[in-house]
């Protein structure tokens, strides 16, 4: 006989399932909402075996909303009325039942997911936003009152502007800066994109910066030989370097020493053929690039060629993979697929490397002079 549900033990489970369908509720409504409890009541020879046990348990739901009671017909304990079930309909009882915190959550939730629905129908209407609401549910709950205010501000503004074009800085909303954008950027983004179709906010964003050394003093604009740059800039440089180097360790950028008609860039991990295939002067130039040695190096550098098909490698042989087998390191998550575009030498270090174990050699921990030998020779 399944035990007798406690009153504390049916809000537990009301709390759970607050927990689980908050987020529907707000997105969808909660009208519809039920919950069923069955109270497990005892039977004739439990109420005999603890009198007193059955009469607490079935006072403490005297006076609760949504419990049926029903009427046993006993032989030795006569016309008994005891609690069979527990019914809640609606997110407003549940919450309720489950208590004043959960309540509170609901009723903060609810207002604002229909303040969002109200000012921007009737695009607010869809289920896409109504998806964006379910995923940036528990956000919305939370947000201090004076930083939902200017999230509706700051939606509207967008969906009033859809290609403004200005900064973050630019934005006429009291409070809000580039840090409060940044720190609330996926539910502006997510709730915009549902409201708009329109993937970009159409804000103007932070130029992405490259770090270039121009290693050659004949080669430095207005004598500049260290730079971080915007790639529009640097594409409008009137230079000619015979050779571009393109290193992921920025360490090893700095340490390079001057060498002739050669400039060394900072290549910033994936998306390297996407920045510098924008410049000229290095996209229609001889390019050499040095990364880790391991399968996300491999990666980087697969990726490269397909915007670069001019690039050759330096340090990523099988040769130095094992003249440096003490400072191996395992790779805690390896890039898996195949990279077509590495050369024969290149695709057999990789398969080593992997046949090791996922090992690593990271472009710092060799020693400094083997590897500048080894630029030099590639120059």
């Amino acid at each position: 006989m399944p035990a007798m549900v406690s009153l504390a033990a049916a809000r537990e489970r009301a709390g759970k399932r607050v927990e689980r369908d908050l987020r529907e509720w707000a997105a969808r409504g909660g009208d519809d909402a039920e919950l069923v409890v069955p109270l497990n009541p005892p039977t004739e020879r439990a109420v005999l075996a603890s009198l007193d046990a059955a009469i607490a348990w079935s006072r403490q739901w005297e006076g609760v909303d949504g419990v049926l009671w029903t009427q046993r017909q006993w032989p030795s304990a006569g016309s008994q009325w005891v609690p069979e079930r527990l019914v809640l309909r609606g997110a407003d009882a549940i919450t309720a039942f489950a208590g004043p915190a959960r309540l509170r959550e609901w009723r903060l939730i609810e207002a604002r997911a229909e303040a969002l629905r109200s000012t921007f129908a009737p695009a607010s209407t869809s289920s896409t936003f109504a998806a964006a609401v379910r995923t940036h549910a528990r956000t919305i709950l939370e947000l201090e009152p004076v930083d939902f205010d200017r999230l509706v501000h700051v939606l509207s503004w967008l969906v009033e502007h859809p290609a403004s074009g200005w900064r973050v800085r630019q934005l006429p909303i009291r409070g809000v800066d580039t840090k409060w954008l940044g720190r609330h950027r996926g539910v502006v983004e997510s709730l915009h994109a549902a409201l708009t179709g329109r993937g970009s906010l159409g804000l103007l964003p932070a130029p992405t910066l490259v770090r270039v050394r121009f290693l050659d003093p004949a080669l430095r604009s207005g004598g500049l030989g260290d730079v971080a740059s915007p790639i529009d800039d640097l594409a409008a440089l009137d230079v000619q370097p015979d050779v571009v180097l393109v290193f992921e360790n920025l360490e090893t950028v700095l340490a390079l020493p001057p060498l002739p008609a050669a400039v060394v860039i900072h290549g910033g991990g994936f998306g390297a053929g996407d920045r510098l295939s924008r410049i000229p002067w290095v996209a229609g130039g001889r390019i050499v690039y040095w990364g880790d040695l391991d399968s996300h190096g491999f990666a980087i550098l697969n990726q490269l060629r397909s915007k670069l098909p001019n690039v050759t490698s330096v340090l990523m042989d099988t040769a130095t993979l094992l003249a440096h087998r003490d400072l191996w390191v395992p790779e805690p998550k390896p890039a898996v697929g195949e990279f077509p575009l590495l050369t024969t030498h290149e695709q057999d270090a990789l398969a080593r490397l992997r046949s090791e174990g996922d090992v690593r050699l990271e472009q710092e921990r060799i020693e400094w002079t083997y590897a500048l030998n080894a630029v030099r020779a590639v120059l």
